[in-house]
């Protein structure tokens, strides 16, 4: 299997050629490239390519990357342009570049397993998994690698970023500095393919085929997904998630079948969860992450908690910025949609803080000192330091769903019920205007187009007299009834402009943090329970973390649904695997939300003091 194939590996693949191309030629005027087949301590042998520079004179450090996506070109003479994706501070002070296919992908010999479990007890000397294939490739390098001075970082972005993370476990010595950035993490809980166990379907068919053994038995060609560009009418019309498979994926042994056969948190999943594994890292860690990355940003936040949380004595530190996924490789990183950050954020990060911490380690030079967190306010746009995420000193606040559509920091004493009809044959779109894809914009788009849909309850503050600036954690807490036995809740938080605002902005409905709770999975991940047909139940679930202030003029909304199509594939209101649900189990739900009494729907979150 290619992993080009794909758009998704394309779109990744796009990440390590961001910057303004520098010609093949010049790259061979400035580097002799290497190529190793690098012995594994159970004798499979990983390609690996490196890039040393002729005309800085002493020992360098050496940055590797390992990478399902493939570490080519291939051949002496074929090289990387631009070689690496960063500074240019990393060439002028003569880095060592590596980049090593993984087990069965590229020229690497061996089997392929995707997000390959971590071992819990080695039982047998050649037992493996990724972080011993990194602890046996960096080993391999200092040793065979001319002119290294036996310091090590590891970096990744996505699936590399998975690789970057697992990498730093059990870390070698002359690992000094591992940076995992919007890395693969939880695929149930909240990355790519499933969050809270809602299915993201567009994400989900992008990687189907990844991980598809390879045979030398020709296979069928795919018929093409979504032939007409119109993802909402064609995801209809297919049918069922069962329809899908047979009509698309009934040949494929890649991803999409063991998405199609795991349907809870299981011992597939969970032993795929990094940030539960993150213990015996003994070199500095830095994970990276976009507030709008689609992909991954729970990934970011969760590996980020999981490495201080098993590795207390470590120097571990997160940066967040205004970013989709991977923009921060991509300068300048001004403006993104139609948010316009008034800075070059990606450019900072780069030059102020990606370069200084791998130099600080990795040539020992001590000079520089990071703060824990670096992120960015998506608000006020600027960037705030802490001591560590979520920041200390921080308040517990709280905006309560009224039955008159306003938020209020209490909550009423009368109680009331706010209603929608939510119908799998006219679900809510994800996004306004016209969809050929999911698009990254999704995360910050004008949330207007579902402000006038009778299946979506709208909330909004007044305009605000003073600037409110939330900080860590979000939680929705919504008191709900069904009269089916499952449901998806969808919370998001919306920044409404003021009308005074410029061009475009005016009255914006900015997405700040949108997410999507399955009902059936309130309770476990592993053990799903139906909904109480009827009965007012209490759902909760968390929203990935913000750093965003709503300035004065503004209004802070709250949108709650019960679908988020295609992007999230339908529930059918009925507690079934849904999996193989057939199309007459789908039907349509009313849901009622309560509001203020003792079953008062809220949101709550962290601000920092004014």
């Amino acid at each position: 299997m290619k992993p080009n194939t794909f758009a998704r590996m394309a779109a990744t693949a796009a990440l390590l050629c961001v910057f303004a191309p520098a010609s093949a030629q010049s790259v061979k005027e400035r580097y002799t490239k290497l190529e190793y087949m690098a012995p594994m301590r159970d004798g499979t042998r990983l390609y690996t390519s490196v890039y040393v520079p002729k005309a800085i004179e002493g020992k360098h450090p050496i940055i590797l990357e390992r990478t399902p996506y493939g570490a080519g070109p291939y051949g002496l003479e074929a090289y990387k342009s631009p070689v690496h994706r960063g500074s240019k501070q990393f060439d002028k002070a003569g880095y060592i570049f590596a980049y090593q296919d993984v087990r069965g992908m590229g020229k690497s010999e061996g089997v392929f397993v995707n997000a390959r479990p971590q071992l819990v007890n080695a039982l047998k000397p050649h037992d493996i998994d990724e972080s011993t294939d990194t602890y046996d490739a960096i080993e391999y390098l200092v040793k065979n690698v001319p002119g290294n001075n036996g310091r090590v970082g590891l970096w990744g972005i996505s699936y590399p970023g998975f690789y970057a993370g697992v990498g730093a476990i059990n870390s070698h010595p002359a690992l000094k500095a591992a940076s995992p950035q919007a890395p693969v993490s939880d695929w149930f809980i909240g990355d790519d393919f499933h969050h809270n166990g809602a299915f993201f379907l567009m994400d989900a068919i992008s990687f189907a085929r990844f991980g598809q053994s390879k045979t030398d038995v020709p296979r069928p060609a795919m018929p093409p997904v979504n032939p007409n560009r119109d993802p909402y009418r064609f995801y209809l019309d297919v049918g069922t998630l069962k329809d899908l498979t047979e009509k698309h994926f009934a040949d494929t042994d890649g991803l999409w079948r063991d998405l199609m056969i795991h349907g809870t948190y299981d011992e597939y999943w969970q032993s795929r969860s990094l940030p539960a594994f993150m213990k015996g890292v003994r070199c500095a860690v830095m994970t990276v992450g976009g507030w709008f990355d689609a992909e991954d940003c729970w990934g970011a936040l969760h590996t980020y908690a999981g490495t201080e949380k098993l590795n207390p004595k470590a120097v571990n530190t997160l940066v967040m910025g205004p970013w989709y996924h991977g923009m921060w490789a991509s300068p300048p990183g001004t403006k993104f949609g139609d948010i316009d950050f008034g800075q070059p954020t990606s450019t900072h990060y780069q030059e102020k803080i990606e370069f200084p911490f791998f130099d600080t380690y990795l040539r020992g030079n001590g000079r520089v000192k990071q703060p824990e967190a670096q992120v960015f306010d998506t608000g006020a746009h600027e960037w705030r330091s802490f001591n560590k995420w979520p920041p200390r000193g921080t308040k517990p606040s709280a905006v309560y769903l009224s039955g008159s559509g306003s938020l209020s920091s209490s909550s009423s004493t009368t109680p009331t019920i706010s209603s929608y009809t939510s119908d799998p044959a006219n679900p809510v779109p994800y996004q306004g205007g016209k969809m050929t894809g999911r698009t990254r914009e999704y995360m910050i788009d004008d949330q207007r187009f579902a402000s006038t849909r009778s299946d979506v309850l709208t909330y909004q503050t007044p305009e605000l007299a003073e600037k409110m600036t939330l900080a860590g954690p979000v939680t929705a807490d919504l008191w709900a009834t069904s009269d089916g036995t499952d449901a998806d809740f969808v919370v998001k938080i919306i920044d409404v402009y003021p009308s005074t605002a410029p061009g475009k902005m005016a009255n914006y409905q900015m997405l700040v943090r949108g997410e999507v709770m399955r009902a059936k999975f309130r309770h476990s991940y592993q053990n799903p329970s139906p909904l109480a047909a009827g009965k007012p139940e209490r759902i909760t679930f968390d929203l990935p973390d913000v750093m965003h202030t709503f300035l004065p003029g503004h209004k802070m909304m709250v949108q709650v649904q019960s679908s988020w199509f295609p992007l999230v594939d339908l529930n059918p209101h009925k507690f079934v695997d849904i999996y193989n649900a057939r199309r007459e189990d789908f039907r349509k739900s009313v849901i009622k939300i309560h509001e203020g009494g003792e079953a008062a729907s809220a949101v709550r979150f962290s601000t920092l003091a004014k």
